[in-house]
């Protein structure tokens, strides 16, 4: 009976701890897994309990008890070997899904990565272009701007040298009025002598 019961532990053990690895590797995904875990919990079926829990019923004979408890220890073994490689089977299954699915999230990131680097490109392009349309019409203002002050400075030039060929002009037409050196003595002279003609 008590090896039954350690049977029993065992089994309940191994149970557990299936559950634990189930549940901290479902913890760590929980987003990603959500639905898979709702999934499979509406599609879950259960087995149908074991036959050889309660029913060990002790033989009279001592060698019969150990000959159906080593047939019952096979039977438990085979079981528990046939429910790890399930459970290796399908958790592989699992990791084959989830690598799929992050192969598949890797190529979708990896394409708007790319259209998210080709737009960006376009954008620079285009700012590009634009810098490039405003350079050149700033180049252009600033040579009209040129153009107009080497315009307004030859126009000044002119001016002024026009108002110099008139003052020349005038220094020359009022020069022949002036007196020559020599006779300037005589005409002071004249001037203080007769200084009503002035």
């Amino acid at each position: 009976m008590s090896f039954c019961n350690k049977l029993s532990r065992i089994a309940r053990q191994s149970e557990k701890h299936s559950s634990i690895i189930i549940a901290s590797s479902s913890l760590k995904s929980f987003s990603s897994e959500a639905t898979h875990h709702r999934y499979h919990q509406e599609t879950h079926s259960f087995l149908e309990p074991e036959s050889y829990i309660n029913s060990w019923e002790p033989p009279r004979d001592p060698k019969e008890a150990e000959r159906m408890l080593a047939q019952l220890r096979r039977d438990y073994a085979k079981k528990v070997s046939m429910y790890r490689k399930d459970y290796v089977h399908e958790i592989e299954m699992l990791r084959v899904e989830k690598q799929r699915k992050d192969e598949a999230r890797l190529v979708a990131e990896r394409a708007a990565n790319e259209e998210r680097r080709r737009l960006k490109a376009e954008a620079a392009k285009v700012r590009a272009e634009e810098r490039k349309v405003f350079q050149e019409e700033f180049r252009r203002t600033l040579m009209k701007e040129r153009e107009e002050k080497l315009e307004f400075w030859r126009m000044t030039g002119l001016k002024r040298e026009e108002k110099k060929k008139d003052k020349k002009k005038l220094l020359h037409e009022q020069s022949s009025l002036w007196i020559e050196p020599k006779e300037l003595e005589k005409k002071i002279t004249e001037a203080l002598v007769e200084s009503t003609t002035l």
